[in-house]
Parts: C-alpha cells; sequence; structure tokens
C-alpha cells in the first residue's frame, strides 16, 4: 500500500536540497516530460499573503461552470496529497507515485540532472504538471511557491491570465531587502497581451505594476482602481458584500471565508473572472455566486469549533498577515476574552506580531508553543520570554509558561478555568498542519 510518506521521501532522495530559485532545471525536466505545463490554460497566482485564498476562490468558480480544474497549492497543511485538487478532490497517494515515478527515472538518464538535481519543489510541480495533463483538465489555478520570477510555476506556457496578491516583506534572503524588489519579482510573472490582476493594496506599487505591464504588453487590471466593494457585511459566517467592475457587477456575492481581507482576496478573484468572461463563456452570474459561495480554505481564520470558547485556526506567519489576522479578530472578537495559541519560526519578525496580536482585545491569554521536531521553529520557551513584556491574563509572576507540546497549550487554552471565550491557534503554517488534523478528530 502506498502512502503520500512513500512519495515524499521519493522527492526528498532524488531532489537538491533547499530552496534553489532558478529556471534551468526545472525546463529541463518539464522538456524530458513533452512540457506538460503547456497542455490546459492557466491562471498564475503569485504575492506574499492571500495567494491561496485568491486560488481557492478562482478553482471553485470554474469548478462551478462546468470546467474540469486543477487546483496547485503550497505547502500542504496534513498530506501532500492536498497540494493537487482536481475539480476540489486530492489524487490517491498511487496516483502520486505513478507519476512521481515517471518524472524521478528521467533525471538519471539526463546528464545535466544529474549533475544538478532540480529542488523538491520543482519535483512536486513537475508532477503536479503531469498529473493535470494526464487527467485532461479544462482549466488550472496555479500558485506559485516563492517569489514569482525564478519559480518552477512560472513556466506555464498557456497562461490567460496572470494574478498578483498583497505584496509585503518576506523571504528576503530570496527575493531582495526592499518591497520594490519583492515586487519587481512577482511583478515579473505578467504576460504579453494577456490580462494581469493586481490587488493594489500598497498604493506605492501600483507605478511599478503599470510599468512591468507596459513592458511587456500586459493589461493591466487593478482592484483598489478597477473595483468598487460596497455593502460589505463581516460575521462568523463570512461575509457578503456588493462588486462591481467594468466588466462585472453583481450584487450580496456571499463568501464562507472569514475577515476582512477575505473580500478583498475575493474581489481579486472576481475581477480576475471578469477578465476571462469572453473566454471561457460557461460562466455565468449563478455560477460565480455559487462558485465564490462554495469556496473553501483551510487553516485561515477557520472556526473548528463552535461555542465558548469557540476554537480558531489561523496560518499567518509574518508582520502583514498577523496583522490581517488581528484586525479580522479585532472586528469580531474585539471585546470577548481571548486565548492565543502561537508558535513560529525563528526567521520570522516575532516581536512585531506578538505586539500586533497583543492588541487584539483588552482581555488577552498567551500560550507560546513550537512546531515539534523542527528545527527552524523558535522555541517555546524563548518565545515565553519574549512575549513577557506585555500584558497578558496568564501570566505569573511576570512569567508566561511555555508549553513545547502544541496540543498541550491548546488543551490548557480551551480549559474552563482560563476562562476564554476565543481560542485563537495562529502562527505558522507548519503548526497549524501539525495540530489541525488532531484538533479536528478531537
Amino acid at each position: 500500500m502506498v502512502s503520500f510518506d512513500d512519495v515524499e521521501s521519493l522527492f526528498s532522495r532524488c531532489a537538491s536540497p533547499g530552496i534553489r530559485p532558478g529556471l534551468d532545471r526545472a525546463t529541463r525536466l518539464l522538456s524530458l516530460l513533452d512540457n506538460p505545463e503547456g497542455a490546459y490554460p492557466s491562471v498564475h497566482v503569485v504575492g506574499t499573503n492571500g495567494k491561496g485564498s485568491t486560488c481557492a476562490f478562482l478553482a471553485s468558480v470554474f469548478q462551478a461552470a462546468g470546467y474540469k480544474t486543477a487546483l496547485y497549492t503550497s505547502p500542504h497543511l496534513e498530506s501532500p496529497g492536498e497540494r493537487l485538487l482536481i475539480d476540489g478532490a486530492p489524487l490517491s497517494a498511487e496516483r502520486w507515485m505513478s507519476v512521481a515515478l515517471t518524472v524521478t527515472e528521467k533525471l538519471s538518464g539526463d546528464e545535466f540532472l544529474r549533475q544538478d538535481p532540480p529542488s523538491y519543489f520543482e519535483l512536486v510541480t513537475a508532477t503536479a504538471f503531469l498529473l493535470a495533463r494526464e487527467e485532461h483538465v479544462d482549466f488550472a489555478v496555479i500558485e506559485a511557491g516563492l517569489g514569482g520570477r525564478l519559480d518552477a510555476t512560472n513556466l506555464l506556457s498557456d497562461v490567460v491570465c496572470s494574478v498578483v496578491a498583497s505584496i509585503s516583506i518576506d523571504h528576503t534572503e530570496y527575493l531582495g531587502d526592499t518591497i520594490e524588489k519583492i515586487a519587481g519579482e512577482k511583478f515579473a510573472v505578467v504576460r504579453p497581451h494577456v490580462p494581469a490582476c493586481y490587488l493594489g493594496d500598497n498604493l506605492a506599487l501600483i507605478p511599478l505594476f503599470r510599468k512591468f505591464c507596459a513592458d511587456v504588453g500586459a493589461l493591466p487590471f487593478i482592484v483598489s482602481e478597477d473595483v468598487a466593494l460596497s455593502d460589505a457585511y463581516f460575521s462568523e459566517d463570512g461575509c457578503v458584500f456588493d462588486f462591481a467592475s467594468r466588466l462585472l457587477s453583481l450584487k450580496e456575492v456571499g463568501i464562507r471565508l472569514i475577515g476582512r481581507y477575505q473580500a478583498s482576496n475575493a474581489s481579486l478573484a472576481m475581477l480576475a473572472i471578469s477578465c476571462l468572461l469572453e473566454k471561457f463563456p460557461r460562466h455565468s452570474e449563478n455560477t460565480i455566486r455559487d462558485g465564490m459561495k462554495n469556496a473553501a480554505w483551510p487553516g485561515r481564520l477557520e472556526i473548528l469549533r463552535r461555542g465558548r470558547p469557540m476554537l480558531v485556526l489561523d496560518g499567518g506567519h509574518n508582520t502583514d498577515g498577523v496583522t490581517k489576522l488581528s484586525e479580522s479578530a479585532k472586528d469580531l472578537w474585539g471585546d470577548k476574552k481571548i486565548g492565543v495559541v502561537y508558535g513560529v519560526m525563528k526567521d520570522k519578525d516575532y516581536p512585531a506580531c506578538l505586539e500586533t496580536l497583543n492588541g487584539i482585545s483588552k482581555n488577552m491569554s498567551f500560550y507560546p508553543t513550537c512546531v515539534p521536531g523542527m528545527e527552524r521553529s523558535l522555541k517555546a520557551q524563548a518565545l515565553a520570554e519574549a512575549a513577557s513584556k506585555f500584558v497578558w491574563r496568564n501570566k505569573t509572576d511576570g512569567r508566561l509558561n511555555a508549553f513545547d507540546n502544541p496540543t498541550d497549550a491548546i488543551a490548557r487554552a480551551l480549559d474552563k478555568t482560563e476562562d476564554n471565550d476565543v481560542v485563537l491557534v495562529c502562527g505558522s503554517l507548519y503548526l497549524i498542519g501539525h495540530v489541525r488534523g488532531k484538533i479536528g478528530r478531537e
């Protein structure tokens, strides 16, 4: 019986270690596979935060319109099978292994790839592209991994729309140390004579986006300039809003994803869809409404348990993501007693994130934890010490208890003696993936 652990082991054995931006290895590998990246029209989605949610909206709408749709995203939360969904469902480990063997066998027969093997992400991406071709999909929504310009997903050859979500400072060691350099790596994916849709939440980056589009002849669309979002209502059940652009207007669009920022991601997806209505005529007002309503994206302000205390998961892992999480949590639960279970990677600006989280409510508790077995994860005790400078309800003698096991931290936060109304488990996506399945079952 093949498992996804077996598939991951195969990729790990064959891959070169670490993150290695560049296109030569992936280009060579895809050519040996007869270029599956050109077998279907695709939307290519890049950005720092909001890519996954935007992808989920796009794929759900195309699926609702009757197009057989592939959705490729990363990283996964619980299982590598989540990285590729066909009409919303994962493929089996057996299917992945079958195609992964085809992909990895190409390495041993090619001198260039023997000397310079693809990275883990490049192998997974090539396998996903080949699986999508074998599944005969009508359409694919593809999320970039890191950056855009030198990401393996940028080798897609039938991109019908480029989509750029929110951009902020992250992965500076690979993308550059300024917001302009990082944006340039992402704007570089825009294609000639193809619509390019940008959220435009950072107004200072809009001229740079327009320049990249002008340089290659892309057709620029910007949510902050081209979309009117009005009568928005936010609740624990999602949000409802009116959407109006030059090409599409819909009243009372409903989505299940929670948070003010999800209305922005939804608007970006709808702007991209409006640019594709002529090319993909099965879309209608009803299919767009149904697709937006049915879109799901786990681990982002996801309510796992209602009642008291409510249990919520969110994978906001950088300062911009934590800011968006905190703004939405303050909207929904700012007058409640909130317990925060938080784990973070060492390379993130966790002091700034802690300050932001502390501002959600005037009545906060904090439960520092880490991802077991992950060297990159900040130790729970170090996080507790960094957090101790802020005011928390559960501090004792100026100290916070540290929890090396996330499930212990969550159990304490949920305990009646802690008197929390809402328990928010947040931080690294690795933390959310580690605890989500177990918490959900329990």
